[in-house]
């Protein structure tokens, strides 16, 4: 069940409140000797008895003295340690008699248990409620996914263009320090040529001077 508990015994409360007949004595009583006041809700009954319908629901075949101990709680005794005590009898027993009688529950025996359970106009208003809430109930916003960035386009003539641009990068490099070393010998050797034509020149122009003197 995806909708909490909570919201599903509020809205089961709104459909058994046409149903259950609260008891003059409601809105004075305590739910159980371990509380100190009365419920504050003044429609806390009908909630009592959607809160009923869905521990039956989970927990049946059950009866009073078990549901007794689900809604009791510890009481305060003072300078003394806490003690637990069950909830009120007569509330759990007026309400499964209640909603026995508007035909939302039935006595059953299942093997060695006998008690309470749900019947199938029950079942069918609690999945109806579940759905109801479930539609209601804003949907989580997706989170956007992120924008996706525009892979680099490589030229047409590079081989391979599944490369990262780092790679792309590295190789543009390479190419670039090869074409440097490939130019770089031409350069010496025109230098080494000139170098070369300038001796030369200086000897014919010695060898010149020297036959002149003679």
């Amino acid at each position: 069940m995806s909708v909490s508990k909570q919201e599903l015994i509020n809205e089961l409360a709104k459909e058994l409140k046409p149903l259950l007949k609260k008891p003059e004595w409601a809105d004075f009583v305590k739910t159980g000797v371990h509380k100190e006041r009365p419920p504050a809700d003044s429609d806390w009954w009908y909630a009592r008895g959607a809160s009923v319908l869905l521990k039956v629901d989970k927990l049946g075949p059950i009866g009073v003295s078990k549901l007794r101990t689900k809604y009791g709680g510890r009481k305060n005794m003072g300078a003394a340690p806490e003690k637990f005590f069950k909830g009120s009898g007569s509330i759990v027993r007026k309400l499964l008699q209640q909603l026995e009688t508007v035909g939302l529950l039935k006595q059953e025996k299942r093997g060695k248990y006998k008690g309470r359970v749900l019947t199938p106009k029950a079942h069918s208003l609690i999945a109806q409620l579940s759905k109801k809430l479930e539609k209601i109930r804003p949907k989580p916003e997706k989170p956007k996914p992120a924008p996706k960035e525009h892979a680099k386009e490589y030229p047409k003539e590079h081989p391979n263009k599944e490369q990262t641009p780092k790679e792309h990068a590295k190789e543009e490099l390479k190419e670039a320090k090869a074409k440097e070393k490939q130019e770089k010998p031409e350069e010496v050797t025109e230098a080494k040529i000139e170098a070369k034509k300038e001796k030369e020149n200086v000897k014919v122009q010695a060898k010149s001077k020297e036959e002149k003197a003679d």
